[in-house]
């Protein structure tokens, strides 16, 4: 009877160490849905704004300056354009690269660690 207990045991701490890391499992799914949801709110409402802003200043400015330096303005102007648009999308390559679930595969590791045999 008490290798039945002890199995029984060892079956529940197992389901309660599953169910634990599940849970935390589905908050980290859920940081990580809410989090790219603003992202990509935010994103699209900076392009939006950023765009407009740019088109119009670029008209104004362009517009500003005599005839014979617009070409050169406007050349520079893209230049400008194309310097931000490469720093906007470093940054944004950088925070594609945050590793989803590293609490959860960290956490198993420790299990997976824990139950190994010790010599």
């Amino acid at each position: 009877m008490g290798l039945i207990r002890s199995v029984q045991e060892l079956l529940a701490t197992l389901l309660g160490l599953a169910r634990t890391r599940l849970e935390l499992l589905s908050v980290e799914m859920q940081e990580l849905l809410a989090r790219l949801v603003l992202i990509m709110i935010g994103a699209v409402a900076a392009i939006l704004l950023a765009a407009l802003a740019l088109g119009f200043g670029a008209v104004a400015l362009v517009m500003a300056v005599p005839a014979e330096h617009r070409v050169a303005v406007a050349a520079g102007l893209a230049l400008t354009f194309l310097a931000a648009a490469a720093i906007i999308g470093w940054r944004v390559r950088r925070e594609a690269k945050v590793r989803p679930f590293a609490a959860s595969l960290n956490e198993l590791k420790h299990d997976t660690d824990a139950l190994e045999p010790r010599e």
